[in-house]
């Protein structure tokens, strides 16, 4: 199996298969909308601004698994996220990202980039960094901040033009 076999509903209810981004650099994070974490909102827009004509991609997916930091609806989700940071990037339902019930694209990334002693998810904004091809290229803890991730994202982006 690979990640473009995985298909996920957008906000607003429709599937979306993974397959629609092969050959773009994805960044995948697992958000919340009352975490301490969650002015990474801007920040993750500001990557989206800067490298989405060269090809990246960032797919949103709000978990309200820790600390019930994401109650809200989906429209409610994506309403705080579009007034609050301008979010313009995907934003799909929320899930669940571990556990049983947790969505095969976590499943699936957590298989290909384990955490520190754990292969689960420890909070929200774990980001995860996947090449053009599909491949789970590095896992990110929830604080390294967008910014942080640019570098890496840039690279992914000029090895295509390389190539």
């Amino acid at each position: 199996m690979s990640l473009y076999d995985i298909s996920a509903n957008l906000n607003n209810g429709q599937e979306q298969s993974l397959g629609n981004y092969r050959g773009k650099v994805l960044l995948i994070v697992n958000t919340a909308s009352q975490c301490g974490f969650t002015p990474q909102y801007k920040g993750l827009q500001e990557l989206y601004a800067k490298y989405r004509e060269r090809g990246l991609e960032i797919l949103g997916f709000p978990c309200d698994q820790f600390g019930h930091q994401e109650p809200g609806t989906d429209t409610e989700i994506k309403s705080f996220c579009e007034l609050n940071y301008g979010v313009s990037f995907p934003l799909f339902e929320k899930i669940e990202v571990n556990g049983e019930n947790a969505h095969p694209l976590y499943k699936f990334l957590k298989s290909e980039k384990s955490g520190v002693l754990t292969e689960g998810i420890k909070w929200n904004f774990t980001k995860f960094l996947v090449d053009r091809r599909g491949k789970v290229v590095k896992r990110y803890a929830p604080a390294t901040a967008p910014a942080g991730i640019a570098r890496d994202v840039e690279r992914l982006l000029v090895a295509r033009a390389a190539a």
